[in-house]
């Protein structure tokens, strides 16, 4: 390659970041740390095989175990209706490609993320350990569970199956929750785990429909539920998959 064709698809690449930041912006991201954090998360690192000519593109795209890493323009808006904090601790269900948990790295002091999906959970890990994203905990783990129940003195002890333990009960409450997948209804069980005055988004309403992205707050008094936009994403599925 001559030194003009290597400037060319430098320049080429710049061009397609700026884009993509554009695209952000238009789109209603305009938070300057969200931007900030997706200018410095390049989804490239993302974004594997036929699609990774794609990864600027605000669309989503396929990735292994049959899921899809989402569109920037949505992380961006999730991730700005988090308001996440510097001191903030994050809980994502549904680690997926590992974007989304990189995003919020960059403004929370620690993330934690599950997945279903041990696949896609080792991928992610080795994405994160490339870009020297140390705050960031991924785990295999079924992302619907709550913290375990109270024993009760009058059944007898049976030890849970590991996999039935709701991953990263001993860290909650959390200060803020985001939901990658959609429920019918914000489930209770990880509204349990909100800290009061934390945030969870999350997307709301049948898999084979438009569903709505819902902002819950954790009020002293309850919970305030918020209708922000239409999305669509896969269904939050129960249980770990198979290999």
């Amino acid at each position: 390659m001559s030194a003009d064709e290597g400037s060319e698809t430098e320049e080429t690449l710049a061009e397609r970041k700026m884009r993509f930041l554009f695209a952000l912006r238009s789109r209603g991201v305009t938070d300057k740390s969200v931007l900030s954090a997706m200018e410095k998360i390049d989804r490239g690192e993302f974004v594997r095989g036929h699609f990774a000519g794609r990864a600027y593109e605000d669309m989503p795209l396929p990735i292994a175990c049959g899921q899809t890493i989402s569109q920037p323009s949505v992380v961006g808006l999730m991730t700005q209706a988090l308001e996440v904090g510097p001191r903030d601790i994050v809980l994502e269900i549904g680690t997926g490609s590992g974007y989304q948990a990189a995003v919020l790295s960059q403004l929370a002091r620690r993330v934690y993320t599950v997945d279903r999906h041990r696949r896609l959970v080792r991928e992610a890990e080795e994405v994160f350990a490339r870009l020297g994203l140390h705050n960031i905990t991924a785990r295999t783990g079924d992302g619907s569970l709550g913290p375990l129940p109270p024993a009760r003195a009058d059944l007898p002890v049976v030890p849970p199956r590991r996999e039935a333990v709701a991953p990263f009960a001993d860290q909650a409450p959390f200060d803020r929750i985001i939901v990658t997948a959609a429920a019918e209804d914000p489930p209770p069980t990880l509204l349990d785990q909100l800290r009061i005055g934390g945030i969870m988004v999350l997307p709301v309403g049948q898999s084979d429909a438009v569903q709505q992205l819902v902002r819950v707050r954790r009020l002293d008094e309850g919970f305030a539920y918020e209708e922000l936009r239409p999305v669509r994403f896969v269904p939050l599925t129960e249980g770990i998959a198979p290999e």
